[in-house]
C-alpha cells in the first residue's frame, strides 16, 4: 500500500484550491465507484491504518487554525473524508469529488444520473487551441533539419524545437561558435554541429511549449507553428527532490561522459541532484562511442542513492517501455511526478464511444480520446474491450494547464506505452516495417474503405495497412465544403469504397492521414521528397528576385507549396537582357529539375530549353555513368585551364581546354561563356573521389583506326605532316596515313635562338608538308601527340642516343635535351616521353649562374652530360662542365680548344710567345680590327680574337666626346693598350671566367686607362653595385618600353622608357634618339642579385626615384606610357605601381578633338594629374592642352572639377555616358555626370528615341537644375532651351480657332487621330475622321501612322474641357495668305502627299540634299491611295508586290541564293500613271515660275510606284530600311547590271554592317547572296573566305546548306560532295544532313549505292529516336527517286510496318507513293491489308473512304461495290462486338 507525504509548504506555482469548491458529488452518484475504495488499495486492507489516521489529525489542526486565524472556511471543509485529504496532498485543480459509496442507496444512483453527466470529467484530446506556453506534451522525433527537429504531437500536431531549445551545452556551443565566426553562423553551425549525431527517428522526449503562433509574415492566412523546447530545464518545471520516484521518466542532458557511464544533468533548482546513466542503459540502438556532450535523453528513474541526490537513469526505451509488471509509477508523493512520458496504472471510469476517463491512483483524472484509446488502431468497439472499474497501463501524453480541473492526457497505445515506433507486418511476412515503408507518402489508394464516421470530425479508414488506419479530416473529404457526414446514408457511410491519396503520418497517433479531394489526387507532387532529379515538370511564375544587378533569379511553382529556384544562368539558352520581360509573374513555364536539396528543404531547375527538351540520359549520380556517354551540361565557371561543367544533383565534371574543339583554344572565355550549354561526352570518371572529366570533342571523328594508329605511334618515331593551323605558340599538323593531329612548338623548329624559330614559322604556310618531325611525347587518354624539329634531337634519333625512358640513361653520356623548367635552384631539363632530368645550379657554367634565368628560355636546346642516376627514384642529374678526365683524354681536349702549338703569331706586343701568356690581369697590345657600336674588336695576334666592349674603354663621363656614337674616334689597324679580363663567348655573347677556353671564346679586354696599372683588376660585378650610385652607362638594346644598357661587360641592366630622360619629346621614339653604343648617366635604382635584375633611371634630380602614391599632387605633370587603348579611354601607366585612366573629356580642350585612336600602346605622352583619390588610391589623368602645356591655351569645353562650378542656365558639352530607360546621362567630366529626362532630350516627338544615341556621343545640353548635396546635376537637350534665342512653347492659351499649326501624330483611332502641337508644351487635340480629308475616310489607321508629321487648322476649342478639335482637310488650306505662299497648286498633294513642314521657303532644287535639316523627308511622304501600308511609323516599305513588279518589268536575271532569289530589275512606271503625271506636272509649271518660292513636294515618295531608278534612289530608300534585305539584294542586283561587281561587294559588306543584328534572316540573305555572288564572279579562295566568315556569324549549318544549294544549282556536283562529306563530320547528329545528302546522291550524281551506304553510317551516328523516321524517309526516297529501287524502298516498308504494323503514318506514306507509281494490283493488296487490321472506327473511316475515293477515279462498279461490302462487314463487326 502505498503511502503519500504531505509537502511541507506551498509552492508558488501549485497554489491551494480557490475557496469557490465545485459541489460535492455525493457517492451514489457514481457507481463506477461501488465495488472499491477511492483510496489507494493497500494490500486489500478497508481501513485506515494508524499513520493515516495521525495524518488526517493533524489536517484537521491545520484546518481550524486557518478558520480561526482568516475568518474563512478551510478548503474542503464540508468533505473531510480521505479521498479530500488525497486531494490536498497532489495539490491539484478542482475536479468532482466523489463520497464513500452506499450501498444501500441503489436507486439514489438513477435519480442522479444527469447531474452526474453534468459534473463528469470531460474527455479532452490535444489540439493547437488547448496548447499554451507552458504545456508539456510527449513527442516523437519524425524529421531532423539542419536548424531543429520535428516533433510528431499527439492528434496530428507537429512541433519544432530550435538548436537553441535542446540543452544549454548546446547552446552554449553555439554561441561560442557565433562569437568566433561572427556572422558566418549559419556555416559554424552546419560545419561544428552535426544535428543528426544527437537524435534519431521515432525517438521520445518530453517537450515543454514555448509559444504557439501564426506565422504571417508571408501575407494572408496565417500558417500555425508551434516552438517547443526539450531544455531539462524546461521539461523537468516543477520537479523536486521529493518528485523523483523510481519508475518516473525525467529528461536529462549529457554533462560529461566517463569510462562506464555518463554523467547526466537534470537541471533542477537543486543544483546538488545528478544523475547517472550506466553505458549499459542507453538502449541498443545508441553506440556509446558516439554520444556526445550535450545530448538529451528520455530517461526512467531506475534507482536512487541513500540521500537521494544521485539518480539512477536508463534511457533504454525496451526497459522503459515493458510496463506489464512494473516500471510504471506505483508511489508518488505528489502530482508534481505525473509529467509526460510517464507510465501510470489507469483504473476506468467510464468507456464512450469518443474515448475514456479514467483516475490514476483513485484522485488524479485523465482522458484518453478517440485516437489515443485505442478505437481507431483495433478496429473494437472501446465498449468490449475495456470495462468500467478495470485497470490498463498507460502513458502521460499531455497536461491541460488552461482547464479549470486538473487532469492529463494519456495515451492506451501499444507503441506509445511501449516507446517504440509503432511498426506492422505485411501479410505472409514475419519481418515487421514502419507503416510509411509498407504505404509511402503521397501514395495514391485506388480503394480506400470508411471505417468509421466521426460526425463534424472525419472519416477514419481503412488503408490496406494491416494495423495501421487512416483519417481523413472533414475538411479533406472532397473539394468543397462537406456540410455533414453520416454512418448510414450519404456517400461516405460506413463501407463506402473511395479513391484517396496518403498525404502525411502521425507516428504518435499511429495514423495515415489521408484526402479524398480529387484537387490532392489530380496534384504531381505533395513534398518536395516527390520531385525527381531530371523530371519535366510545368510550373507558373511566381516571383522574380531582383538584385542590384538586375533579375538574379526567378521563382517558379510547380505544385501546391512547391516551389524551385530558376538561377540567372538557367533563364535561356541565351543571354537576355531583360528576362523581366519574358518571364512575367503568373507566365506558365517548362521547366526541368536540376536539383533537390531535401536537407535545406531547396529546389533548383531550368528553364534552358536544351536541358529542358533533352532526350539524353539523366546524370545525377557518379556511379551510374561510364566513359562514352553523352548529355549536356552547363558551364558554371571557366578557368585558364578549362571549364567546370555542371549536370544534374552534385555531378559535375572538368572540361580540359584541350577537349573543347578539335582546333586549338587558348583562351576558353573567348569561346564559351557561363551558363552555355555544351554537348560533352565522358572521357574519364572516377565515382569514389566524385570526379569526372569530358569533352566536347566529336567522339565519332577519332574512329577505331585512328585509335590503333596513335596506340602504335610511339616517341621518338619519325613522321610527315601536313600543316592544317597555325598560332603564336604552335602549329597544328595532320599526320599523313593515320589523319591524327599534333601539335609542333614554335620553338622546336631549331636549335638556335628564338627569333630563328619565329623566322621559320613565318616561311610555314598552310597545307604545307613538313617532313622528318619527331614524336616526342603522347598523351593517349587526351589524344595529344607532341613533336619537334630540332636538329639536335633528330641527330640523337639517328644515332640512337634518344632518352625515351630511365633505363636508357647511362652516367657519363652525352644527351641532348630542352630546357622545361627554370627554377632558382637549377634547370630542369626534357627529354622524349616526358623523361626529365634536373641540372643544378652548381653544374652550370659559372658565368651563366650570375645571368637572369642562368640566361635560359623555356624550350631551349642543350647537350649535357650524365652525372649521376638512381633508377629506383627514376631520377638522374646532369652537368654542363667537364667531367674528370683520364690522362691521354686530357691532351685531346686540351687540344680541342688550345691553337695548334700553343704559339703565337705575329702578336702586337711583340713579347707574347705562347697563348698562355695571356692570364688574369696580363697588360698587352692589341689591334683594332673593326668599329661596332657596341665594342671594338680586336686582334691580340694571329687567330687570336678579342673584344674591348665600350664600358671597357672610358674612365669617366668626360673622357666622351660622342655621347650618341663613343666609338666614333677609332680606327681599325689602331693599336691599344689593353688588359685580360676573361673570355667572352661569341656565339651566345656572355662573359665568361679566363678558365673557360674553347674554340668558340674569344679575349675580354679592357682599354681603360686606369686599368693599365700593375694594381689588381677590379671586375664589376652585379653584387658590387650599390643604390643610388650614378653610373655611365652604354645602350645595347633597344626594347620596346625600355632600354637595355650595359655597365659593364659582366653587368647588365635595364632602364624605364619613363625613366630614360626627363624630356619627354625624346621618348617618342627611343631607338632614334638613344641608338644602340650611345651613353647615358643613370642612376642604381633598384639592384636584385638573386634573380639577376638592375634597373636604372637616367632622370635628373629627385625625379630618378620610384613614383608613390604619396608624391603624386593636383596638377602634376608628368611622362607616362600607355599601355591599353579602348573607345573610352587610354590607361597611362607612370611606374611600375601606378597607372590611370585618360577619360574622353580629358583628351582635349575641345571635345570635338577627343579620339582615344590616336594614341597608341606603349606611346610616351606628357599628362597631368587631374584627380586624386587618397583613400582608394585612385587618380585620373588628363592631356588637355591647356594643362599640360601652356594654361593661356583656348579652351572650348572647360574643365568641371566640382558640382560647385555649375550653374543653371550654363551651357556644356559632353559624352553620352548610359541611355538608360529614365534618359540619358552625360559625362562632363571624369567625375561630373549630368541627368537628362526623356522629356527634355529634343523638341519634336521620338519614337524610338533609344536608336537616336549612343554611348560618347558629343551632345550640348543647359544646365537646369544643380543640387550639391545630393550631387546631382540635371541638363536639357532641347534645342529650343540651349538656343540663345530661346522661345517659350506655346500653350493651350495661345491657341487660337482658324489658326494653322504643324504637329505629330501621336495616337491613331479607328475614330480619328491624336496630334501633339509642334512647339507646345505638349498641347495636343483630336481630328475626327470627318475632318481629315474632304472624300469620306472609311479606315483611318491605313491613312496616318504615330509619329506622322501633318498640317492641321484649328476648328474648335473648349476651354472648360480644355480640347481642341483639328482639321486635315485639304480644303482648309486654299486661301493663300501673304505669309504662306502655298496654294491650290501646291497643296494638290493633299489628295495623295501627306506633307510633313509647313515652313519651308524659298526651297529650289538645290536643297534636295539637305533634307535632314528641312523640308521634305522621304520617311514621312506617303501615297494615300497606294494599297500599300507602311510597317511603322517612322519606315517607307516597299511592298512584295511592288518588287515584283521591279522583277517583271525590268527583267533583269538576280542571282539565285538557293532558295532565296534576289533581283535588282526595278519598275517602269505604267503609261498611264506616267502620262497623268506629266500632264499634271505640265499644267502647274507656269505658276510655279510665277511664285517667289515654293513648297518642293519629294517626289521619291513615288517609289512606292514605280521603284527605284539610280544608286540615289536606293540610297534614299535604305535610309528609311536599313533592315531590308530585299532593298540591299535589288541593290547589289542594280550595280552587277551595270558590271560593277567589286561595288556589289561592297554593298553587301554595307548591308552585313548595317543590318541590325536582331535580323537574323535578313542578314542570312545577305550573306547568301554574297556567296552566291562569289560562286558566280569569284574566285574559289574568295568563295571560301566568304564562307568562313558567314560560318562564324550565322548559323554554321544554314550555311553549309544553302552553300551546297548553290554549289548543285550552278553545276559545281564535285565542290557540293565535298562540301556534304565535310557537313557529315561536323553536323553528324542532324538526321536532315543525312537525308540532304542521300538526296544528292540519288537525285544529282545519280550514284544511288552511295546514297544507300549512308543509311547504316547514319544509324551508328544518330539516337535510336531518329531511326525509325530516317528509315522511312530513305524508302521513301527509293520510291521517289527516278535513279531508287521501288522494289527495295517496298521492303523496306514491308520491315517497318511488320515491326510498327500500328503506325499508320506509314501506312499513309507507303499508300501516297504506291499511288504515284500507279500499281493497281498494289495499291489495293494495301487497302486491303490495312483495312484488315484491328482499327478505330474513325481511322477505319478514313482508310476506305480514301479507298473508294481511288476506285471511283480508277475503278470500276465491281471494285467500288467491293470496297462498299468489306466497309459494312466491318461496321457489322463494330456492333457486334459492341453489343
Amino acid at each position: 500500500m502505498p503511502s503519500f507525504k504531505r509537502k511541507s509548504d506551498v509552492e508558488a506555482n501549485n497554489p491551494r484550491p480557490d475557496k469557490k469548491q465545485k459541489p460535492v458529488i455525493s457517492s451514489s452518484k457514481l457507481s463506477v465507484f461501488n465495488q472499491e475504495e477511492p483510496s489507494f488499495p493497500r494490500g486489500g486492507a478497508s481501513i485506515l491504518t494508524p499513520l493515516e489516521r495521525k495524518q488526517i489529525q493533524i489536517q484537521a489542526t491545520r484546518d481550524v487554525l486557518f478558520e480561526q486565524s482568516t475568518g474563512k472556511k478551510a478548503p474542503g471543509d464540508d468533505s473531510e473524508d480521505e479521498e479530500n485529504l488525497e486531494h490536498e496532498h497532489f495539490r491539484s485543480r478542482d475536479v468532482p469529488t466523489k463520497t464513500k459509496p452506499k450501498l444501500r442507496l441503489k436507486d439514489h444512483k438513477r435519480n442522479s444520473t444527469a447531474k452526474v453527466e453534468e459534473a463528469g470529467v470531460r474527455i479532452e484530446g490535444l489540439s493547437y487551441s488547448r496548447l499554451v506556453p507552458g504545456s508539456m506534451v510527449l513527442g516523437q522525433v519524425s524529421q531532423i533539419n539542419r536548424y531543429d527537429i520535428a516533433l510528431a504531437l499527439p492528434n496530428n500536431l507537429t512541433g519544432y524545437v530550435p538548436l537553441t531549445a535542446i540543452s544549454d551545452t548546446l547552446t552554449k556551443k553555439i554561441e561560442h561558435l557565433v562569437a568566433e565566426d561572427g556572422a558566418d553562423e549559419g556555416e559554424a553551425d552546419e560545419k561544428e554541429i552535426d544535428i543528426k549525431s544527437l537524435f534519431s527517428l521515432g525517438q521520445y522526449f518530453r517537450a515543454y511549449v514555448t509559444s504557439t503562433k501564426n506565422d504571417t509574415a508571408s501575407g494572408g492566412k496565417g500558417k500555425k507553428r508551434i516552438e517547443l523546447s526539450i531544455n531539462p530545464r524546461q521539461a523537468n518545471l516543477g520537479l523536486k527532490k521529493v518528485d523523483l520516484v523510481v519508475n518516473s521518466m525525467v529528461q536529462a542532458t549529457v554533462s560529461s561522459i566517463e569510462d562506464h557511464g555518463l554523467i547526466m544533468n537534470l537541471s533542477l533548482e537543486d543544483k546538488s541532484i545528478k544523475g547517472f546513466m550506466s553505458s549499459k542503459e542507453v538502449g541498443h540502438y545508441v553506440e556509446f562511442s558516439k554520444i556526445g556532450e550535450g545530448a538529451v535523453y528520455l530517461c526512467l528513474i531506475t534507482g536512487l542513492s541513500s540521500n537521494g541526490n544521485i539518480i539512477k537513469l536508463s534511457a533504454d526505451p525496451q526497459k522503459a517501455g515493458n510496463v506489464k509488471k512494473s516500471n510504471f509509477v506505483t508511489d508518488a508523493p505528489t502530482i508534481d511526478s505525473f509529467l509526460p512520458g510517464t507510465a501510470v496504472e489507469l483504473l476506468i471510469a467510464e468507456v464512450t464511444a469518443s474515448g475514456i476517463t479514467g483516475k490514476v491512483m483513485g484522485v488524479l483524472d485523465v482522458t484518453a480520446d478517440l485516437v489515443h484509446s485505442g478505437a481507431t488502431a483495433s478496429g473494437k468497439d472501446l465498449m468490449k474491450r475495456y470495462i468500467t472499474g478495470g485497470k490498463t497501463k498507460a502513458r502521460i501524453i499531455c497536461t491541460f494547464p488552461s482547464t479549470d480541473e486538473r487532469k492529463l492526457g494519456v495515451s492506451l497505445l501499444d507503441h506509445v506505452v511501449s516507446l517504440i515506433s509503432k511498426r506492422t507486418a505485411p501479410d505472409s511476412q514475419k519481418e515487421t516495417f514502419l507503416p510509411t515503408q509498407t504505404l509511402p507518402l503521397s501514395t495514391i489508394k485506388q480503394e480506400v474503405v470508411v471505417t468509421k464516421v466521426e460526425q463534424g470530425v472525419g472519416l477514419f479508414v481503412d488503408v490496406g495497412v494491416k494495423g495501421v488506419q487512416g483519417f481523413v479530416h472533414i475538411s479533406r473529404i472532397a473539394d468543397g465544403k462537406t456540410e455533414t457526414i453520416s454512418e448510414s446514408s450519404g456517400k461516405h457511410q460506413l463501407g463506402s469504397v473511395h479513391r484517396g491519396r496518403i498525404v502525411g503520418y502521425n507516428p504518435m497517433d499511429g495514423l495515415f492521414l489521408v484526402s479524398l479531394e480529387q484537387k490532392i489526387i489530380d496534384q504531381p507532387f505533395l513534398c518536395l521528397e516527390d520531385v525527381r532529379v531530371g523530371q519535366t515538370l510545368q510550373g507558373t511564375v511566381e516571383k522574380l528576385v531582383i538584385k542590384s544587378t538586375g533579375v538574379s533569379g526567378i521563382l517558379v511553382n510547380i505544385a501546391d507549396g512547391i516551389t524551385g529556384l530558376v538561377p540567372e544562368i538557367h533563364f535561356s539558352d541565351v543571354h537576355l537582357q531583360h528576362p523581366e520581360k519574358r518571364f512575367k509573374e503568373g507566365t506558365k513555364v517548362n521547366v526541368r529539375v536540376l536539383s533537390v536539396d531535401l536537407e535545406r528543404r531547396q529546389l533548383r531547375i531550368t528553364l534552358k530549353k536544351t536541358l529542358v527538351n533533352s532526350d539524353a540520359a539523366i546524370w545525377d549520380s557518379y556511379e551510374d555513368v561510364v566513359p562514352g556517354l553523352l548529355a549536356p551540361g552547363t558551364i558554371v565557371s571557366i578557368l585558364s585551364s578549362g571549364a567546370i561543367v555542371q549536370f544534374y544533383g552534385p555531378v559535375r565534371a572538368f572540361l580540359p581546354v584541350s577537349e573543347m574543339s578539335e582546333s586549338y583554344i587558348q583562351d576558353p572565355k573567348q569561346h564559351f561563356r557561363i551558363g552555355q550549354v555544351v554537348n560533352v561526352h565522358i572521357v574519364s570518371v572516377n565515382p569514389s573521389e566524385e570526379r569526372m572529366t569530358v569533352s566536347c570533342k566529336d567522339p565519332s571523328v577519332f574512329g577505331a583506326s585512328q585509335q590503333e594508329a596513335l596506340s602504335k605511334l610511339g616517341p621518338g618515331d619519325v613522321v610527315t605532316g601536313i600543316v592544317s593551323e597555325k598560332t603564336s605558340d604552335e602549329i597544328i599538323v595532320e599526320l599523313e596515313g593515320s589523319g591524327l593531329k599534333a601539335s609542333l612548338p614554335i620553338e622546336h623548329l631549331a636549335d638556335g635562338s628564338a627569333q630563328k624559330s619565329s623566322s621559320l614559322a613565318k616561311k610555314i604556310r598552310i597545307s604545307q608538308t613538313l617532313k622528318e618531325l619527331l614524336v616526342l611525347s603522347k598523351q593517349e587518354s587526351r589524344r595529344l601527340i607532341r613533336l619537334t624539329s630540332k636538329p639536335s634531337l633528330l641527330k640523337a634519333a639517328k644515332t640512337g642516343k634518344l632518352l625515351k625512358a630511365i633505363e636508357y640513361v647511362t652516367e657519363g653520356a652525352e644527351v641532348s635535351g630542352f630546357v622545361n623548367n627554370v627554377t632558382t635552384t637549377g634547370v630542369f631539363v626534357r627529354f622524349f616521353s616526358d623523361l626529365t632530368g634536373l641540372l643544378l645550379k652548381a653544374h652550370l657554367p659559372e658565368e651563366a649562374t650570375q645571368l637572369p634565368e642562368f640566361g635560359m628560355r623555356r624550350n631551349q636546346s642543350l647537350t649535357m652530360t650524365v652525372l649521376s642516376v638512381d633508377y629506383s627514384q627514376q631520377r638522374f642529374l646532369l652537368t654542363m662542365k667537364s667531367l674528370p678526365m683520364k690522362g691521354t683524354e686530357i691532351g685531346a681536349a686540351r687540344a680541342s680548344y688550345m691553337v695548334p702549338d700553343r704559339a703565337l703569331v705575329n702578336p702586337v706586343d711583340e713579347v707574347s710567345t705562347t697563348v698562355d701568356d695571356f692570364v688574369l690581369g696580363k697588360m698587352t697590345k692589341a689591334r683594332v680590327v673593326s668599329v661596332k657600336g657596341t665594342q671594338l674588336n680586336v686582334q691580340l695576334s694571329d687567330g687570336v680574337q678579342g673584344r674591348i666592349d665600350v664600358s671597357e674603354v672610358f674612365d669617366s663621363w668626360e673622357d666622351i666626346e660622342d655621347q650618341r656614337h663613343p666609338l666614333k674616334k677609332f680606327s681599325p689597324k689602331q693599336v691599344l693598350p689593353v688588359r685580360v679580363m676573361g673570355m667572352h663567348d661569341s656565339r651566345n655573347h656572355r662573359f665568361l671566367p679566363i678558365t673557360n677556353r674553347n674554340k668558340n671564346l674569344v679575349y675580354e679586354l679592357s682599354a681603360k686607362p686606369s686599368c693599365q696599372t700593375p694594381a689588381d683588376l677590379d671586375i664589376l660585378t652585379l653584387d658590387k653595385v650599390k643604390i643610388n650610385t650614378m653610373y655611365p652607362v652604354y645602350v645595347n638594346n633597344v626594347a620596346e618600353d625600355c632600354l637595355w644598357v650595359n655597365l659593364s661587360p659582366n653587368v647588365r641592366g635595364r632602364i624605364r622608357a619613363m625613366d630614360v630622360s626627363d624630356d619627354v619629346s625624346l621618348l617618342e621614339d627611343l631607338a632614334t634618339n638613344f641608338p644602340v653604343g650611345s651613353v647615358l648617366k643613370a642612376r642604381v635604382s633598384k639592384v636584385d642579385v638573386p634573380n639577376n635584375r638592375l634597373d636604372l633611371s637616367a632622370r635628373s634630380g629627385s625625379s630618378w626615384s620610384p613614383l608613390t602614391f604619396s608624391d603624386l599632387s593636383l596638377g602634376m605633370v608628368l611622362p607616362g606610357r600607355v599601355t591599353k587603348v579602348t573607345e573610352r579611354h587610354i590607361m597611362v601607366q607612370l611606374s611600375e605601381a601606378l597607372s590611370g585612366p585618360i577619360y574622353l573629356v580629358d583628351m582635349a580642350d575641345d571635345y570635338e578633338a577627343a579620339d582615344p585612336n590616336k594614341y597608341q600602346k606603349n606611346q610616351t605622352i606628357r599628362v597631368c594629374i587631374s584627380d586624386l583619390d587618397i583613400p582608394n588610391k585612385r587618380m585620373n589623368l588628363s592631356v588637355r592642352p591647356s594643362k599640360v602645356l601652356s594654361s593661356s591655351l583656348p579652351v572650348s569645353d572647360p574643365e568641371i572639377t566640382s558640382i560647385s562650378q555649375l550653374q543653371v542656365n550654363d551651357i556644356y558639352r559632353g559624352f553620352v555616358k548610359n541611355v538608360a530607360d529614365v534618359g540619358l546621362f552625360v559625362s562632363l567630366s571624369s567625375n561630373v555626370t549630368a541627368f537628362v529626362r526623356v522629356s527634355d532630350l529634343s523638341d519634336s516627338f521620338i519614337k524610338d528615341w533609344k536608336s537616336s544615341f549612343q554611348v560618347d556621343q558629343l551632345v550640348k545640353g543647359k544646365i537646369i537644375a544643380v543640387d550639391p548635396l545630393l550631387n546631382h546635376v540635371q541638363m536639357s537637350l532641347k534645342g529650343s532651351v540651349v538656343a540663345k534665342d530661346y522661345k517659350a512653347s506655346l500653350t493651350f492659351s495661345d491657341i487660337a480657332v482658324g489658326q494653322t499649326v504643324t504637329g505629330k501624330i501621336r495616337k491613331v483611332e479607328d475614330y480619328g487621330v491624336f496630334i501633339v502641337v509642334d512647339e507646345s508644351d505638349n498641347v495636343s487635340g483630336l481630328c475626327h475622321r470627318s475632318q481629315m480629308a474632304d472624300q469620306k475616310v472609311l479606315e483611318v489607321k491605313k491613312l496616318y501612322d504615330e509619329g506622322d508629321a501633318v498640317q492641321a487648322m484649328v476648328l474648335k476649342i473648349d476651354l472648360d474641357k480644355r480640347r481642341i478639335s483639328f482639321g486635315l482637310k485639304a480644303s482648309f488650306f486654299k486661301n493663300p495668305s501673304e505669309g504662306d505662299e502655298s496654294s491650290d497648286d501646291d497643296m494638290y498633294a493633299m489628295n495623295g502627299v501627306q506633307l510633313t513642314e509647313a515652313g519651308a521657303e524659298d526651297n529650289t532644287e538645290d536643297d534636295t540634299e539637305d533634307e535632314d535639316d528641312g523640308g521634305l523627308e522621304l520617311d514621312n511622304i506617303r501615297d494615300i491611295s497606294s494599297p500599300f501600308d507602311e510597317d511603322n511609323g517612322d519606315r517607307v516599305e516597299i511592298g512584295e508586290t511592288n518588287m515584283q513588279v521591279f522583277k517583271e518589268s525590268r527583267g533583269v536575271q538576280g542571282l539565285d541564293t538557293g532558295g532565296f532569289d534576289w533581283t535588282g530589275g526595278m519598275n517602269d512606271p505604267d503609261d498611264k500613271g506616267t502620262q497623268s503625271e506629266n500632264d499634271f506636272e505640265e499644267s502647274q509649271s507656269k505658276k510655279k515660275r510665277r511664285r517667289k518660292a515654293e513648297i518642293k513636294v519629294d517626289k521619291t515618295g513615288d517609289l512606292d510606284a514605280k521603284g527605284p531608278q539610280s544608286v540615289a534612289d536606293f540610297e534614299r530608300l535604305l535610309l528609311g530600311q536599313p533592315n531590308s534585305s530585299y532593298l540591299w539584294l535589288s541593290y547589289m542586283a542594280f550595280v552587277l547590271e551595270l558590271n560593277e561587281t567589286p561595288k556589289a561587294r561592297g554593298i553587301a559588306e554595307r548591308a552585313i554592317q548595317s543590318i541590325n543584328i536582331r535580323e537574323e534572316a535578313e542578314k542570312m540573305n545577305v550573306w547568301v547572296a554574297l556567296l552566291n555572288l562569289e560562286n558566280t564572279y569569284g574566285s574559289d579562295e574568295s568563295v571560301e573566305e566568304v564562307f568562313q566568315r558567314a560560318c562564324q556569324y550565322n548559323d554554321s549549318q544554314e550555311i553549309h546548306e544553302r552553300l551546297g544549294s548553290i554549289y548543285i544549282q550552278s553545276g559545281k556536283n564535285n565542290k557540293a560532295d565535298e562540301l556534304f562529306q565535310m557537313m557529315l563530320k561536323k553536323f553528324s547528329q542532324d538526321p536532315k544532313v543525312w537525308l540532304n545528302n542521300a538526296t544528292f546522291f540519288f537525285d544529282t550524281l545519280s550514284t544511288p549505292e552511295r546514297g544507300r551506304a549512308l543509311l547504316p553510317r547514319a544509324m551508328q551516328a544518330l539516337p535510336k529516336h531518329h531511326h525509325l523516321d530516317l528509315t522511312s524517309k530513305f524508302a521513301q526516297l527509293e520510291l521517289r527517286s527516278r535513279n531508287g529501287d521501288a522494289e527495295r524502298g517496298r521492303t523496306i516498308f514491308e520491315g517497318l510496318l511488320s515491326t510498327f504494323p500500328k503506325r499508320l503514318d506509314l501506312w499513309k506514306v507507303l499508300l501516297d507513293l504506291e499511288i504515284k507509281q500507279d500499281n493497281k494490283e498494289q495499291i489495293r493488296r494495301l487497302f486491303e491489308r490495312v483495312t484488315s487490321g484491328k482499327l478505330k472506327s474513325r481511322r477505319a473511316k478514313y482508310f476506305f473512304k480514301r479507298w473508294l475515293e481511288y476506285e471511283e477515279k480508277n475503278g470500276d462498279v465491281k471494285s467500288q461495290e467491293h470496297v462498299k461490302a468489306l466497309a459494312a462487314e466491318y461496321v457489322k463487326q463494330q456492333e457486334q462486338t459492341k453489343e
